[in-house]
């Protein structure tokens, strides 16, 4: 693939439980993305619908034939001639089970790949924050890389950033870039967002695109915003902050082959027996 430089953006949003008002946010978001010269747009994890109540997700969540947020970004990136993410929608799989799932649209409004996130985020936090994805969302199992015209892209969610191993294959596949939507929370977003999207990226040798949600959201939940763009040195490109918003960034996939080179600890893994 030709090594073409273009513009990515990330679009930051406070989504909350009533879908329609959520797709109007988020594609005015994406018009303005679009307006500064974005080829490839990206948005936050369950940015059509969240809410941390089970019944409520269960309630107005859709299959994806009938998904009103897939369809409405299915025809904006159409629309607009953009590659976009479509961070994660809540996909009803079942009565009770949800695919908590990102799609990648190409600029004919057509889906070009799905990922179903893989690690749920179940933890207890101070302050008594306690989240349990695993009662609502079905875990997918299978890594995702999909070509762009300028270079293969992985698709990973929220939690897993936690999960190195996930990214390090994801590079080995052939990615250049890594998109991470998601719905970080505060607490955890101040002591460690930054710090493993840097990670990531340096670990990999990719550009990590991980757009947030930001604020307070249904049922109190808060999230941290700050949107980032990580080039293959671990040097942030954009950083969205707090607010709704978007942030951009020119992305050169020559980096990618230039960090490799100056550390290739793709090349250099070796196998070894587990103590």
């Amino acid at each position: 693939m030709a090594e073409t430089r273009f513009i990515a953006a990330c679009v930051q949003t406070t989504s909350g439980n009533e879908i329609a008002p959520n797709i109007a946010a988020a594609s005015a978001l994406v018009r303005e993305a679009r307006g500064q010269g974005a080829q490839f747009i990206a948005l936050p994890e369950v940015v059509s619908l969240m809410d941390t109540r089970a019944r409520i997700m269960f309630e107005r969540s859709h299959g994806e034939a009938d998904d009103p947020a897939l369809k409405a970004f299915c025809g904006l990136a159409d629309e607009l001639d953009i590659h976009l993410l479509a961070g994660s929608l809540a996909i009803r799989l079942a009565p009770d089970k949800i695919a908590n799932r990102s799609y990648l649209i190409g600029p004919s409004g057509e889906v070009l790949a799905r990922y179903d996130k893989i690690h749920m985020f179940d933890v207890d936090l101070p302050g008594g924050e306690s989240y349990r994805e695993s009662q609502v969302y079905q875990p997918g199992d299978a890594a995702r890389v999909v070509d762009l015209p300028w270079g293969r892209l992985g698709m990973t969610i929220c939690y897993d950033l936690r999960f190195p191993a996930l990214y390090q294959a994801l590079a080995r596949a052939g990615a250049s870039f890594i998109t991470v939507p998601a719905a970080f929370t505060k607490v955890t977003g101040q002591a460690h967002w930054h710090v493993l999207l840097r990670a990531r990226a340096i670990e990999t040798g990719c550009f990590i695109i991980a757009p947030g949600q930001w604020g307070t959201h249904a049922n109190g939940r808060q999230t941290y915003g700050h949107s980032l763009i990580v080039n293959p040195w671990g040097e942030v490109l954009a950083d969205a902050g707090e607010g709704v918003g978007v942030i951009s960034a020119e992305i050169n996939p020559g980096e990618v082959s230039a960090a490799r080179q100056r550390i290739p600890n793709l090349r250099s893994q070796r196998a070894f027996s587990a103590p």
